[in-house]
This record gives C-alpha cells, sequence and structure tokens, in this order.
C-alpha cells in the first residue's frame, strides 16, 4: 500500500506530548527512544547503523526518500531505528543508481514511519527536554490508549542492546596472507569501518558480543578492535572484563563509540547518559595532541566523566569536542590503547579522521617486530 492513499498517525512522548501527522512505511506501532539526526544526506546508511537499535529517529533535513534506496549503501544487513519521524517522506525519486523506492524499503523492513510533522518543533522540544521514550502508531489513534502503551517502553539507561545486534557467529574479511590480523569484538559494527581495516592490509576475524575472552586469545591476533554499538556500555560487565583482559596483553587496541565507552569503562572511567546525544555529521572535534580540528560523524547517546579522566593516573584525553567540551577521544596511559567516540570510517569531512585508523595499523605492525 503506497502513503499516498492518507492515512493518520501520531508522534506520542513519554511526557504526553503528542504530535498528528501522516502514516509512511509499515502500518502499526513503533516503540523506542527519541533522538535527532542532523545530517544532510547519508539517511539509508543512518537508518542501517546497529548503534539506532532501540532509537526513533527524527532527522532535521526535509526531504527523507528524495534519492531512493540502493542495496550497498547500508552499514548492516538490515534497518535498525525502530521509526522514522520526517518531514517529506519522498516516494518518488530520480536517482539512477537507485534501487527502490523508500516506501518499499520501509515496508520490506517492517518500519513505521510518521510524516508531515513539524520536525524543527520536535527537535527543539527534546534539545529543550532531553531524550525521552516514545511511540509512534497508524493503528491506535486513541492518547490515553497509546499513553499506556508508551509507560512500558524499556528505559534506555541500563539496557543492554549489543548483543542483540552482534553478529550471531564468527566471521572474516581482507586476505588471508594479510600483514596483520585483528579481531573485532562486534557489539554493533558498522560495514564501512571493517572496510577501512581491510582497505589498509588487516584481515579481520569478527567476533559475537558475547564471546569468551579466552575464545580471542586462543588465537594469535595483531591487534584488537572494539566496535560501535547500540544501549548502556555501563550494562555490559562481560565486555568491560574481557577488555581488562586483553588490555594485559600488551598489543595495540582502538575503540570507536561504544567500544570507546568500553575502554574507558575498562579503566576505571565511569559513562553518564546525556541530555540527548550527539547525531549528526557536522560535530567539530579538536585533537589535543596535533591542535588540528577534524569534522566529524556522530551517533551516541552516553559519553565518559570529563571529571574521571582528568583525574585520572590511568588515561589522557585526546580530543575534545568543540559545542560542548565533552571528551571525544583517550588513549590508555602506558599501553597501546585508544579510542575516539565519533566515527572516523564516514565520510563528513570528507576524511579528516580517517587517519586514525592508519594510527592503529601502524600501531599494530610496529609492535609485531
Amino acid at each position: 500500500m503506497s502513503h499516498s492513499t492518507l492515512q493518520d498517525a501520531i508522534l506520542l512522548l513519554e511526557d504526553g506530548t503528542y504530535f498528528r501527522g501522516q502514516a509512511a512505511g509499515m502500518k502499526g506501532i513503533g516503540t523506542g527512544e527519541i533522538c535527532f539526526n542532523t545530517g544532510m544526506t547519508g539517511y539509508q546508511e543512518i537508518f542501517t547503523d546497529p548503534s539506532y537499535s532501540g532509537q526513533i529517529l527524527v532527522t532535521t533535513n526535509a526531504h527523507i526518500g528524495n534519492y531512493g534506496t540502493r542495496v550497498d549503501e547500508v552499514e548492516s544487513d538490515q534497518v535498525q531505528i525502530s521509526g522514522l519521524v520526517c518531514k517529506n517522506f519522498t516516494d518518488d525519486y530520480s536517482r539512477p543508481m537507485g534501487d527502490l523506492r523508500i516506501q518499499e524499503y520501509f515496508e520490506n523492513n517492517k518500519i513505521v514511519c510518521i510524516h508531515q510533522v513539524d520536525t524543527r518543533a520536535i527537535v527543539k522540544y527534546i534539545r529543550d527536554k532531553g531524550a525521552m521514550n516514545c511511540l509512534i502508531s497508524t493503528d491506535e489513534l486513541d492518547i490515553d490508549k497509546l499513553k499506556r502503551l508508551c509507560a512500558d517502553i524499556p528505559s534506555m539507561e541500563g539496557l543492554e542492546l549489543a548483543s542483540k545486534v552482534s553478529t550471531a557467529k564468527p566471521y572474516t574479511m581482507g586476505a588471508d596472507d594479510a600483514a596483520c590480523r585483528i579481531a573485532v569484538l562486534d557489539f554493533g559494527t558498522k560495514k564501512n569501518i571493517l572496510r577501512c581495516m581491510v582497505d589498509r592490509g588487516a584481515w579481520v576475524k569478527v567476533f559475537p558480543a558475547k564471546t569468551s575472552v579466552d575464545e580471542i586469545l586462543a588465537e594469535d591476533f595483531d591487534g584488537y578492535f572494539l566496535s560501535n554499538g547500540p544501549g548502556d556500555p555501563a550494562s555490559m560487565d562481560y565486555a568491560i572484563e574481557a577488555i581488562k583482559t586483553l588490555l594485559t596483553k600488551e598489543k595495540p587496541c582502538f575503540g570507536i563509540c561504544l567500544g570507546h565507552q568500553l575502554l574507558a569503562l575498562a579503566n576505571d572511567i565511569p559513562t553518564y547518559k546525556m541530555h540527548n546525544g550527539h547525531r549528526g555529521i557536522n560535530h567539530p572535534v579538536k585533537n589535543v595532541i596535533t591542535g588540528i580540528c577534524e569534522v566529524t560523524s556522530q551517533n551516541h547517546g552516553f559519553g565518559v566523566s570529563p571529571d574521571a579522566i582528568r583525574k585520572s593516573e590511568k588515561v589522557e584525553i585526546t580530543h575534545v569536542n568543540l559545542n560542548d567540551d565533552t571528551i571525544e577521544g583517550i588513549r590508555v596511559k602506558g599501553k597501546p590503547a585508544f579510542s575516539v567516540q565519533y566515527h572516523p570510517e564516514a565520510s563528513p569531512g570528507p576524511h579528516d579522521s580517517r587517519y586514525l585508523f592508519d594510527d592503529f595499523i601502524e600501531l599494530v605492525k610496529k609492535h609485531k617486530n
């Protein structure tokens, strides 16, 4: 059924605020934590990023769907968002390389959407009030009934989601005779992260999130990578303990986003739930080691404690956010381990941060010799 057959929909926030609009995508109810992304392009990559699991996405760009969708422009094997809120859900597209209209894409992936709503008003509201749960409904439009449903949505704080989006079994990428062998702890990795390592001459083996550290150590890896992913890092005791053990092996270790938060937790730095997180492709970050600034792509709702890092004898700051001074990068003192909060594999700057992969692979090769 095309969304051109108008059907009403409601976006209800957990504090009782609601917005009326039109339904698109799959008909039904989608629930999750509401968040907004300020990116102007790359909507399909955003939809398929596992870090968005459990979240309903508001796009600030006015047009979604206007360049269609394409089979290979994905960061995982399925759409990961729980629902979409946008201004214009544009089913017709004119891009010659496109494969599918967005309505069909959403139906295939069973994703609910509400459009023709004031996304500026919604973003301003959640920017002020902070992250909260919400639902999109195209079936049930009774506000009181929807409020009862909304009350049952689990809070993102304390929610462990990484093991739900991780690979079910190990797999490998890269040439068998590659110069370095990297173990990837998959908490919801994006495909382009793996490509960035393979392109630099690495062979990677991707492990499910809850793989025992003994299984990883049973093979001779040259370095370890801690991936991005969804949920509350503080709920992931299994990963924190595994990382503590891996750090004792004195082999290079690199973390991105959730992996950055887990590396911090493994070094006794607490994490916290941010007011509304960072999501977009235009966040300025300063490398405090080189003094050079980067335009970065970000997607996270948790951060690492600046106060704890500044007091820590184990960890030092390498990158800071120029918008709000949050911590964007750390390294472990005396160990070949570092991490960043943002996504260097993405192309906002367009490649301002790709040097981090070069640094990691060089570090791995240096420690091999």
